[in-house]
């Protein structure tokens, strides 16, 4: 079966992406031609327009059930009239022709985009939400983040994306996982290093593997035994055999017919929080034996890190910040005060955004390009791109000047998608 194309260029369709195909196809978006369309046309053609857009993933039919009549808006009010006065002075002048002075009359607001807010109830979507959370590159991205389990709402893990957001709501994706969809990909010398990484890993690994005695070899002798009883601690290849036999029993003790019917529903939940346990533990080990050098930045100070730069540069150290030096009395090896701040700063960025070939997109990471176009956040959420969690504060809403809802399409498109959906079928 061949796939169709998401972002064409012959016939375009705007998708909720940030692929650049699509920015290319939003920059060259035109308003449809309806002069010699009749208005059964018009509707249609708008609709489609726009359902390419809002909800490309959900069905027509779940989308005709979600489709309300009632558009959500407010209208502001001036609080400083409302403390001056209570209404009676519009009542003083009926008949009289008073009128207030032209300074005094309210001024007019602008027209409020009630049209834009007909795909108002999509935006409660889990996979929408995410995507305008800016934690997913596409709605389709957001959608297998959710499938997958790697989205939590309220601290429970939600495997469905068409959950329905609720104001107060709070809904959080893995940090890795937005770490590789906002990220830049990697070049090719990236890829080939990762490789090579993993190459590295399954060696010494079969290294250990082979390393290890087998049940034919001849029992050790006493000074084997004594030897080996001088150990005080275990070696890490033992420690990993051990982790893997607890996950190998605690699978099999979920997947067996006979012993998961004994299990109550308590104990099996403590069983997969362990096999989680133990997958976090022996793929941090597995990290650390393939660069036991990366975390040592992490351990030392900056201080520490600036002063054995500075010995092994044969360079003097720079003077007190306080003290006034001419820069024409500094030698050529001095570490001057600009030249010691920007190294510190370097160190900082190297301990918060390390270099790992292990990681999926390019280190250290980097927006991906092309994505500032699309770097918007809407009202009714907020959202904590540190902790990579968000709240649905509430529904959105339209008020003058301002429809909530983002949306590439004008008043008129919008307008004629709420005329087809409006129609009683």
């Amino acid at each position: 079966m061949r796939v169709k194309r998401a972002y064409g260029l012959k016939r375009p369709k705007l998708r909720q992406s940030w692929n650049k195909y699509n920015l290319y196809n939003l920059s060259r978006a035109e308003p449809p031609n309806i002069t010699t369309r009749t208005f059964f046309q018009q509707k249609w053609s708008a609709k489609s327009t726009a359902r390419a857009y809002h909800g490309e993933t959900v069905k027509e039919k779940h989308w005709q059930r979600m489709f309300r009549r009632r558009l959500r808006s407010v209208i502001p009010m001036d609080h400083n009239q409302l403390a001056r006065s209570d209404g009676y002075e519009q009542a003083e002048g009926r008949g009289s022709g008073l009128e207030p002075h032209p300074d005094n009359k309210p001024r007019p607001f602008a027209k409020t985009p009630y049209m834009n807010m007909t795909f108002a109830p999509l935006e409660r979507r889990l996979d929408t939400a995410i995507f305008r959370a800016m934690f997913a590159s596409s709605t389709r991205q957001a959608r297998q983040f959710v499938v997958h389990g790697d989205v939590k709402v309220n601290g429970k893990k939600m495997i469905y994306p068409g959950y329905l957001l609720n104001p107060g709501d709070m809904f959080q994706v893995e940090l890795d996982r937005v770490m590789f969809a906002t990220g830049a990909s990697k070049d090719a010398r990236e890829r080939r290093a990762g490789r090579k990484a993993r190459q590295k890993s399954q060696a010494s690994a079969a290294k250990s593997q082979d390393a290890l005695p087998s049940d034919t070899d001849p029992a050790p002798t006493t000074e084997d035994s004594s030897l080996t009883s001088t150990a005080d601690e275990p070696s890490s290849d033992s420690n990993k055999e051990t982790l893997q036999s607890l996950l190998s029993q605690a699978k099999n003790l979920l997947t067996t017919p006979s012993s998961a019917s004994k299990l109550s529903g308590k104990r099996k939940q403590d069983l997969r929080a362990f096999q989680r346990l133990l997958k976090r533990t022996l793929s941090r080990s597995r990290n650390q034996s393939i660069f036991p050098q990366k975390n040592t930045i992490l351990t030392d100070s900056l201080d520490a890190q600036l002063q054995e730069l500075t010995q092994k540069l044969n360079l003097n150290p720079a003077p007190p910040a306080d003290k006034k030096i001419d820069p024409r009395d500094l030698g050529p090896e001095t570490l001057t005060p600009e030249n010691s701040s920007l190294l510190r700063k370097a160190l900082t960025e190297a301990r918060e955004n390390p270099i790992d070939v292990t990681k999926p997109y390019a280190t250290p990471w980097r927006p991906r390009p092309y994505m500032s176009a699309f770097a918007f956040i809407p009202r009714y959420l907020e959202v904590h791109h540190r902790i990579c969690s968000a709240v649905y504060l509430r529904h959105p809403v339209a008020r003058p000047g301002l429809g909530e809802v983002p949306t590439p399409f004008g008043n008129d498109v919008n307008a004629l998608s709420f005329n087809w959906y409006l129609r009683r079928r």
